[in-house]
């Protein structure tokens, strides 16, 4: 039994690398020629660093990445509201998040994965399911093959999404979203640690993603779609975070224009399943979430270890089922807590309260979530 997955981004090629490690068929079809440098960092928190130390790759994400030992959230001047310190987590886990360049975890897991088993520039055009109960699919080059299965990891805009669910929908969430990579030397103090900075309806994150890389993101409300002038992106994003730390002006200051992107930050309207026949979406094509808690990318590499253990255990049959019985009920939940942790921080009414309500949290309650975030069944 054969499956085809569409999408060679991190979800993809996890789940190639988990069905190979167990022995399931497969070939992914990437739309883009190569794999380019591009996007921005990537927190992997421990439940994902647990799939990936299954998968061999651990101590390689481990080398190219940066450990955060030290979460915050705090005021814009770095003042935390909210601090932990990560041992506890490391003493139960083994180890607490990474950071690292998207790019460099996307090619590290593609250089896992035998090439004859990989096809690049092959974009996902549509599917047809066929009497014999395989699957033809269509790419864009005109050319088609035939599979036993289909595995839609082609991310929040998903072709194979909508073919599969034509009304399901993008939210936005009234946020857009500047991130960048800095080429700079921070502080000690400020290495392994993440910092998510929040003002005044706006706010700032950092963290080092590898020895001298540090990834930045900058969020404002805005309207969708809203286009900026590339030519002044630096000087307005300086004006709209004067008020900030001076390692936040830094960092934006030094960051070539070229390695700034925008992009609106959305999830996916939940939909109540992720598979059809034998079709599935997993990562964002199937739950999309926003970046608020850190677990987007995470999520994606979970579905990875799941869906390969639900194919194996069922020996093909009722696989996905099975699948998303397992998944939906933390990723259901990390999708709504992500939303509205996004909403608060940009609260225009209440920010006093809010901040006083984040300090006050008790330590034991914060531990509590992080840990049942993190757990793997």
């Amino acid at each position: 039994m054969k499956y085809a997955i569409i999408g060679a981004g991190i979800g993809g090629l996890t789940t190639a690398l988990a069905f190979e490690k167990k022995g399931i068929d497969f070939h992914v079809y990437e739309q883009a020629p190569q794999l380019n440098e591009v996007g921005a960092g990537i927190w992997l928190a421990p439940n994902a660093l647990k799939v990936l130390d299954s998968l061999g790759v651990l101590e390689k994400v481990q080398h190219q990445g940066n450990e955060i030992d030290r979460i915050t959230i705090g005021k814009p001047n770095l003042e935390p509201l909210s601090d932990s310190k990560q041992d506890f987590i490391k003493s139960i886990f083994g180890y607490t998040t990474v950071s690292i360049h998207r790019a460099n975890l996307q090619q590290l897991l593609f250089n896992h994965i035998p090439k004859e088993k990989l096809s690049l520039n092959k974009g996902f055009d549509s599917y047809e399911e066929l009497n014999s109960g395989k699957i033809k699919i269509n790419f864009e080059d005109n050319t088609s093959i035939e599979s036993d299965f289909l595995i839609g990891a082609d991310g929040i805009n998903s072709k194979v999404r909508t073919q599969l669910f034509p009304t399901s929908k993008k939210r936005y969430s009234g946020q857009t979203c500047w991130r960048g990579i800095t080429e700079i030397d921070m502080e000690e103090k400020y290495q392994h640690r993440g910092y998510e900075l929040w003002g005044n309806q706006i706010r700032f994150g950092i963290s080092q993603v590898t020895k001298g890389k540090v990834y930045w993101f900058a969020v404002k409300l805005a309207e969708e779609n809203s286009k900026d002038n590339r030519a002044i992106t630096k000087k307005e994003l300086l004006e709209l975070f004067s008020e900030f730390h001076p390692l936040v002006l830094k960092l934006i200051e030094e960051t070539p224009l070229d390695k700034i992107i925008k992009s609106d930050i959305n999830d996916l309207q939940p939909l109540d399943k992720w598979y059809q026949n034998n079709i599935c979406l997993l990562g964002d094509a199937g739950h999309a979430t926003t970046p608020n808690m850190g677990q987007g990318g995470a999520q994606a590499i979970e579905d990875a270890y799941y869906l390969s253990n639900a194919i194996v255990e069922r020996n093909h049959i009722n696989a996905f089922e099975l699948f998303q019985q397992r998944r939906e009920k933390k990723v259901q939940a990390i999708v709504k807590q992500s939303w509205n942790t996004g909403k608060m921080a940009h609260w225009k009414y209440g920010q006093s309260f809010r901040n006083f309500v984040i300090q006050h949290l008790p330590k034991s309650i914060i531990e509590k979530k992080m840990i049942a975030l993190y757990q793997l069944e």
